[in-house]
C-alpha cells in the first residue's frame, strides 16, 4: 500500500463518488438508495460531513461525522466502512486518523464519540475508550437529572370494554445481547 496513492476528502466536494459511496455503505447496512443518497447529500463543510478514502481515484472507505446537539465541541462518527476487498490492510486506521485530524483542524472539535458492535479492539488501538451511551438526536437530559414524571394508573387502563390487553411479547435474550452497542470516545 503506497500512502502517496491515498487521499481523504469530503464527499460534498467530490459528488462524483455519491453512487459508489451509496453502494459501499449499502453493502454493509441495507437501506434504500433514495434514503442513503439523501443522507449522503447532506454532507457539508460543517456537520454532518461524510469523508471518503480514495486510492487512485477508487473509493476504498467512508465515514460520517455527525453533530451532537448538546455537545458543541464534539461529534459522533458513524457509518465507518472499508470496501471488503481492502479490509485488514490498515485502511480503517488511515481513515480514522485522517478524520480525527479533520475534526481538530477544520471543525475545531476536541472529542469524537462512536458506537460499535464487535470492533472495540480496533477502536481501542486507536485510543478510544469506553464511555456512557450518548444521544445524537436533539438535546436530552440524562436520566439521573431528569425530573420524575408523575404517572397515574387507573383500574380500567388495562382493559378495553372489559377485555384485558394481550400479554407482552416474549423477550429474546440472545437478540438483546447481540444488539448491544459499546459507546466509545477519544479526546483529540
Amino acid at each position: 500500500m503506497n500512502k502517496m496513492e491515498l487521499s481523504v476528502a469530503p464527499l460534498h466536494k467530490n459528488p462524483e463518488y455519491l453512487m459508489d459511496c451509496c453502494r459501499l455503505i449499502n453493502d454493509e447496512w441495507k437501506r434504500s438508495d433514495t434514503a442513503r443518497l439523501h443522507s449522503l447529500q447532506a454532507s457539508c463543510d460543517q456537520l454532518p460531513t461524510s469523508l471518503i478514502l480514495l486510492q487512485n481515484q477508487t473509493l476504498v472507505g467512508h465515514l460520517k461525522l455527525t453533530p451532537i446537539p448538546r455537545i458543541q465541541e464534539a461529534c459522533f462518527v458513524e457509518s465507518v466502512v472499508i470496501d471488503k476487498n481492502f479490509r485488514g490492510k490498515g485502511y480503517g486506521t488511515i481513515l480514522m486518523k485522517n478524520a480525527e485530524e479533520y475534526c481538530k483542524k477544520n471543525l475545531r472539535l476536541n472529542t469524537i464519540y462512536l458506537s460499535t458492535k464487535g470492533q472495540e479492539y480496533f477502536y481501542n488501538k486507536l485510543g478510544y475508550t469506553e464511555c456512557l451511551p450518548i444521544s445524537i438526536y436533539g438535546s436530552c437530559i440524562p436520566n439521573s437529572i431528569a425530573p420524575k414524571q408523575k404517572t397515574e394508573t387507573h383500574q380500567n387502563d388495562n382493559f378495553i370494554k372489559g377485555v384485558p390487553l394481550p400479554p407482552p411479547l416474549p423477550v429474546n435474550k440472545t437478540a438483546i445481547v447481540s444488539a448491544t452497542k459499546t459507546f466509545m470516545k477519544k479526546q483529540i
